[in-house]
């Protein structure tokens, strides 16, 4: 077999690739018909101290809440309530029981935030640091998901919140752990205070636990739902691929966090490489039937409309305020590159 790098092929196609020759179907969501009138979803989380967190600078607290948000806004993609929750901690022996209760205590309070009804937990030994791993499943309506029509050329593209802020809360804490590690004394708190909401937007994202509710009760149904969490571009390639459609995203209509120009400016990363390529922004896409656009615009105003599906000859494009139109670039997967 010729060798391969992931840099090459990106993570979808490696797991495309992975499926050949099996009688499973890649990138399916899984889903139980239940007997009574629910579809039951399920939603699963590996995160890896190293990889996808850092705690030298993470609260543990914040580390438990962020975690139970990781695999809740999947649930909520697929138009689910989220129900039951399994935490299963890998504790190095580098932490103790009060270190190892700071996680749970903020897993306790996102997952009552996010209405589980029941949230177990396992601890088991980790010679490689902590690692986090949880599964949550969820229940859709039938009725919800029968109405959900099929995704069409001219639906719109909507997201949750800013995009970038996350991946730029965290390269300003990396850099900040650089300085510490040089020995460089500088007050952090006053380096960081103007850039709190994207600190935020990293270490405790925030998802909003009425989103399905508030779907069905304005009777609007989307077309497809994804959940950011590997940047806008990785999000809108799924889309393509899972609706056979182009997608046309306007840079002019994505939302930023106020302050992430000047931090784009400071750590010399362009923002909207940022919320293409970045990662843990935790935000909702959806697409909306566009006979639903004028309902959806007076009744979701928190959400910003940044584009709209196409026919497939358009491809994924991020489109300029002056029209131009430039290709969205797959993104790779770096961090198995560097393993």
């Amino acid at each position: 077999m010729e060798k391969t790098s992931f840099a090459e092929i990106g993570k979808m196609e490696a797991i495309s690739r992975l499926y050949e020759n099996t009688p499973f179907k890649a990138f399916g969501k899984p889903s139980i018909e239940a007997p009574s009138r629910e579809f039951i979803r399920e939603s699963c989380r590996v995160m890896l101290e190293g990889t996808d967190f850092d705690l030298v600078y993470f609260p543990l607290k914040h580390l438990g809440y962020k975690a139970v948000v990781s695999v809740t806004g999947e649930l909520y993609a697929s138009m689910a309530r989220p129900r039951t929750l399994s935490v299963v901690l890998g504790v190095s022996s580098k932490l103790d029981f009060p270190q190892v209760a700071e996680i749970w205590k903020g897993i306790v309070a996102s997952a009552r935030e996010q209405k589980y009804t029941d949230v177990c937990l396992d601890l088991i030994p980790s010679r490689n640091g902590l690692v986090i791993s949880l599964s949550a499943l969820g229940e859709t309506s039938l009725l919800t998901k029968k109405r959900a029509a099929a995704a069409k050329s001219r639906d719109l593209v909507c997201v949750s919140g800013s995009l970038g802020a996350a991946y730029l809360g965290q390269q300003l804490l990396e850099r900040e752990r650089r300085k510490f590690d040089k020995g460089e004394k500088e007050d952090s708190e006053k380096v960081l205070g103007p850039y709190k909401m994207l600190v935020a937007a990293y270490l405790k994202p925030e998802l909003s636990a009425h989103i399905v509710e508030r779907f069905e009760e304005a009777e609007i149904y989307p077309s497809a739902a994804y959940f950011i969490t590997s940047g806008l571009s990785d999000a809108v390639k799924r889309l393509s691929r899972d609706t056979g459609l182009g997608v046309k995203i306007y840079t002019g209509k994505i939302p930023f966090e106020g302050n992430s120009f000047r931090a784009g400016k400071e750590l010399d990363i362009d923002p909207m490489s940022a919320a293409c390529s970045g990662g843990d922004d935790f935000r909702l896409l959806f697409t909306i039937p566009i006979l639903q656009a004028e309902k959806f615009r007076r009744d979701f105003q928190d959400f910003d409309i940044i584009g709209h599906l196409a026919q497939i000859e358009a491809g994924t494009v991020l489109v300029t305020p002056d029209g131009i139109e430039h290709p969205l670039r797959a993104p790779g997967w770096r961090e198995l590159e560097d393993i």
